[in-house]
């Protein structure tokens, strides 16, 4: 790859930048209009991206954000968590508002982590000018805007893909090639929560914007549902489709004291989705996919998820959120830490060392995926061929989670069928 042209690439939406380190501090410090920091995200593009660039893969920066007032407070962060703990990070980049987008070149990439309902509408916009682009997950919030954009990435020529990092995980991605020989399809379980201190983070900023708080509290299953909804998409990739989608929900917690989210927010939802194999009448099988913002306290995981495989032929358990390594301290108790996602203490030089994290190798696919199809190498379409988490590869995952959302505000299953393209009945 290195013969390849670098490449530009604009951050939208400002809160994806900071390290983790300062994620308190950000929080308590800067203004949240209209924005969501998520702490999954902070620490990881920013950082990645300046590497990047150290390593020759990326030109030119830019960053986006609905606030400019945020900008000197993240730059000053940046110099001291970033350049003052990473040798030759060249931390330059240039200031843009919104319409930053308008700016930009063709071949050019973007990476969205704005709030779920304006993913869509930026996408397309990028895609018709014939950027390349990487949006966090979920996609999109209807399958309808998802065929939209399957069909102007292919349009236009561009890499179109889903930050959906848990697909390079070392142990899901060893884990889908060994369910491989496991035969038929029969059942999946998945959990995946944050602690209930989440919502004091969603209360601050829900109250800004009337629009993003009535979604957000209608959707919030599909920011943390949709990880692993995608990974059981991606192991029955070309094996077994979903047809049948019922959701269940259960409240109380958020909307009481001390939280007191608008009425209409959800703390835990179940989908359980029926699966029908795309090779063997006889074989059907069930998914069960949990989200829950109304985890306990202190359970020494910022995250619990695991998840559960199971063929005619064996079975698979991963505990994402225990990788063996759990550190105890006097005064804070045990900690379990997933060093797989993001590494962020320097190599033996001084360098940042995460290159190997699951969440930089997401964000490297993609910008090696775009420097190919610039320089002529490869055609964009080429990468649905390669089990990444491309526009048209995750299609069935909106599926799945608009066909839940259906489900919850209507008490009724949803079918999910192939006809042209992908549809909700």
């Amino acid at each position: 790859m290195a013969n390849l042209s670098k490449i530009n690439v604009l951050m939208c939406g400002t809160a994806l930048v900071l390290p983790n380190p300062i994620r308190r501090r950000v929080l308590n410090s800067l203004s949240m209009d209209n924005e969501l920091i998520r702490p999954v995200q902070i620490g990881v593009v920013g950082l990645t991206l300046f590497d990047l660039r150290r390593l020759g893969k990326v030109d030119k920066l830019g960053m986006a954000g609905v606030n400019g007032g945020k900008f000197p407070a993240i730059r000053e962060h940046l110099d001291k968590n970033i350049g003052g703990v990473y040798k030759d990070m060249d931390l330059t980049y240039a200031v843009d508002n919104k319409e930053a987008i308008d700016n930009m070149s063709k071949g050019d990439a973007v990476i969205i982590f704005t709030p779920d309902p304006t993913h869509y509408a930026i996408t397309m916009y990028a895609i018709e000018r014939g950027i390349h682009v990487l949006v966090t997950k979920p996609a999109v919030q209807l399958l309808s805007h998802h065929n939209e954009l399957i069909a102007a990435a292919k349009k236009y020529g561009v890499v179109c893909m889903v930050e959906h990092h848990k697909r390079f995980d070392p142990a899901y991605s060893d884990a889908r090639a060994k369910a491989e020989g496991l035969g038929e399809f029969n059942f999946f379980s998945a959990w995946m929560s944050q602690p209930k201190s989440q919502l004091e983070t969603f209360r601050a900023w829900a109250g800004k914007d009337s629009d993003i708080r009535q979604a957000k509290t209608k959707t919030h299953y599909y920011y943390l549902s949709s990880h692993h909804i995608d990974i059981c998409c991606w192991m029955l990739q070309d094996k077994a489709i979903p047809t049948r989608v019922v959701a269940s929900a259960a409240t109380g917690i958020a909307t009481s004291e001390p939280y007191n989210c608008v009425p209409q927010t959800e703390d835990t939802i179940t989908l359980l989705v029926d699966w029908e194999s795309t090779t063997s009448s006889k074989h059907k099988g069930t998914g069960v996919y949990t989200a829950s913002w109304t985890a306990p306290l202190k359970a020494g995981v910022h995250s619990a998820q695991h998840w559960y495989y199971m063929g005619e032929k064996g079975d698979i358990t991963v505990d994402q959120a225990h990788r063996g390594y759990d550190v105890t301290v006097d005064d804070t108790g045990k900690t379990w830490y997933n060093p797989f996602y993001m590494k962020y203490s320097p190599s033996e030089s001084g360098h940042f060392d995460g290159q190997r994290g699951y969440g930089y190798v997401s964000i490297e696919k993609f910008i090696d995926a775009a420097r190919s199809v610039n320089a002529g190498h490869t055609k964009a379409e080429d990468y649905d061929k390669h089990g990444l988490p491309t526009i048209a590869n995750t299609v069935l995952t909106t599926a799945i989670l608009h066909a839940g959302r259906i489900s919850l505000d209507e008490k009724r299953p949803v079918g999910i069928k192939k006809n042209d393209e992908w549809v909700l009945e």
